[in-house]
């Protein structure tokens, strides 16, 4: 994401005319269409109520992230909105991106621990946020100018609603409310621009105006006030969401700033959800599809230079050039937005597969954020090789959307309906099913993504009668299922659920195995030889830290398999060469890469090693 830059009164002006009937359009009959979200969902996520991570690098990434953020001074970070006010201001700034106030994150801030809070039940980190929220409110002034524009404001309005929903804070609507009031007087919404040539401009000025729907909408529905669905309706994206209207192979999609992009598509999202109009549900489907048939990488990521790009080759030949391949934490919260909300609308499995790819080499694979502000932010997938390294300015944007992955861990496993339970990630962790017919608790052990196998326990006051659903992977081929033991008997057919439905016992159990054989997978159609290794969701990376000849990957998969021997615990891989040519590196998860370390993630196949000496 661009660092935000200063208001600026030479914005090119776009002509806004051109949209303005198809989104008038688009208003009049948002007017008219029920209120109720709820309706339009075939699946419900959990909303970060009843489910409960087991240990496993997950969990531990949650808590560090839990102790960097109730170790952040509160007088640091309301530091530069109080000076702004005239109020005392002790503290110092927080510096990089908040040199001079935390707007840029402070929203954020408020939802993450908001959406933890709701998730744990830590009632240290609610009180925290509202603490902060509490204070920064005495900086606003009586006719509600918050000092924010729109990129700043967008995520005030979501933190403000998370603290009302999440944290059950009685301020937070009045508090939206009056910030809202004085945006919808004073927020420029006539010159707003996307230029994708342009190299500040591709994000749109003012800047990312076209995220903030999303949460007014989302105001809108847990308040009733007319008005925030109304400002809400000013920002619809009319002329590019129109791009993905009819087809998921848009004409001149390309160019444009990526996370802020992605994360649009949830404002077109809501959008469906408060209007139930189906020609938003078609831009999201298509634009999911346009996302991973053309724009990701095996490990989820997206965007190198920040921009979408051309459905040409560029996503591979980028390769060659850009270290800035994928901005990891905020793409990541993007991803997952997206594919919950098609999951929710639709019941279809196959929006878990982006997902699980993000979590396991996206946000799940970068660094943790460090004392100072110093955080992961850039992905490099450089086919000459790559390191994970600290942004070079702190407190960045990936800053503020890093709470929020966290508290998301809490609400991509499992999914629910009135007859089912969903299962859509294998990560050890337990849920709470409160259901009419008697509360349900499944508890999953496992060791996946490095063993291949899941076991998920029910318990249960009394039988019960329910659909026990699991995601089957798109990448995978024959997942097995065994309940008590024995074979469950159902299909297992890849991108969808694998059902079992049954009359459950307390103490039953359903074993899932799904065979992690190495495989590699092309960058593009463009470029099939430019490949990566896999290992069931994961993007195995080659250490890069000996003095090895430059390594050759075998020609097919089948001796990929026969080339890689597993090396002790994990899913760490020596390489055994049929020529018995000894190899020292090793190939090992993306997610276990430390600091520093160099890798190797994408290879030419046909290219083969050269001499240099």
């Amino acid at each position: 994401m661009p660092k935000p830059d200063a208001q600026s009164a030479g914005w090119i002006r776009r002509d806004f005319l051109k949209a303005a009937p198809l989104a008038a359009g688009l208003v009049a009959d948002s007017l008219t269409a029920a209120p109720d979200a709820g309706s339009r969902n075939l699946i419900e996520a959990f909303d970060y109520q009843g489910v409960r991570l087991g240990e496993s690098r997950w969990r531990q990434q949650v808590h560090a992230a839990r102790e960097f953020y109730l170790g952040l001074s509160d007088n640091d970070i309301l530091q530069g909105f109080r000076a702004a006010a005239g109020l005392p201001a002790p503290g110092r700034p927080l510096g990089g991106w908040c040199k001079e106030n935390s707007s840029t994150i402070f929203g954020q801030w408020l939802s993450g621990m908001a959406r933890l809070y709701r998730a744990t039940g830590d009632t240290a980190v609610r009180d925290k946020a509202a603490l902060l929220m509490t204070e920064w409110a005495k900086t606003v002034k009586p006719d509600g100018d918050c000092r924010m524009r729109h990129y700043s404001f967008d995520k005030l309005v979501c933190g403000l609603v998370d603290m009302q929903k999440y944290a059950g804070h009685p301020d937070a609507i009045p508090l939206l409310e009056k910030t809202t009031g004085w945006a919808r007087r004073t927020f420029e919404h006539e010159n707003m621009v996307v230029v994708p040539a342009h190299n500040t401009m591709y994000y749109g000025l003012p800047q990312e105006w076209y995220t903030l729907s999303e949460n007014l909408y989302r105001a809108w529905q847990l308040t009733g006030n007319p008005d925030f669905r109304t400002f809400a309706e000013v920002w619809l994206y009319s002329s590019y969401w129109g791009k993905f209207a009819d087809t998921a192979a848009p004409a001149g999609a390309q160019g444009v700033h990526a996370y802020s992009h992605v994360n649009t598509f949830s404002g077109a999202a809501m959008a469906y959800a408060v209007t139930g109009d189906p020609m938003y549900l078609r831009i999201i489907r298509n634009a999911y599809d346009y996302l991973r048939n053309t724009q990701c990488y095996a490990t989820g990521g997206y965007g190198p230079n920040e921009r979408f790009m051309s459905p040409d080759g560029s996503l591979g030949k980028a390769l060659e050039t850009r270290s800035d391949t994928f901005e990891t934490i905020c793409g990541s919260w993007a991803g997952f937005k997206l594919s919950r909300y098609l999951m929710q609308f639709t019941g279809e499995a196959r929006y878990g597969d982006w997902i699980e790819r993000l979590f396991y080499n996206g946000v799940g694979a970068s660094l943790p954020l460090r004392p100072g502000g110093r955080n992961f932010y850039y992905s490099d997938y450089r086919i000459s090789g790559g390191m994970k390294v600290d942004y070079w300015e702190n407190f960045t944007c990936c800053s503020g959307t890093y709470i929020q992955n966290m508290a998301d861990y809490h609400n991509l496993i499992y999914y629910k309906d009135a007859s089912s339970l969903y299962v859509n990630l294998y990560v050890a962790s337990e849920v709470e099913w409160s259901r009419p017919a008697g509360d349900v608790r499944l508890v999953q052990e496992t060791g996946y993504p490095e063993s291949e196998t899941s076991t998920l326990t029910v318990e249960t006051k009394q039988s019960a009668d329910f659909a026990l659903k699991l995601r089957v992977p798109a990448w995978s081929r024959d997942m097995s299922l065994k309940v008590n033991g024995a074979d469950a008997g159902v299909a297992a057919k890849p991108g969808e659920w694998a059902t079992i439905s049954r009359t459950w016992k307390s103490g039953d159990r359903v074993e899932v195995r799904i065979p992690l054989r190495l495989r590699t997978e092309a960058v593009d159609r463009q470029h099939p030889d430019r490949v990566v290794v896999m290992r069931g969701p994961v993007v195995l990376a080659l250490d890069y830290n000996y003095h090895d000849p430059a390594f050759e990957l075998p020609k097919t998969d089948d001796d990929l398999n026969r080339w890689l021997v597993p090396d002790g615990e994990g899913s760490v891989f020596r390489i055994q060469r049929p020529d018995g040519r000894p190899v020292r590196l090793k190939f090992r998860p993306f997610y276990d890469l430390a600091e520093d370390f160099p890798y190797l993630m994408y290879f030419d196949r046909q290219g083969g090693p050269y001499a240099l000496w």
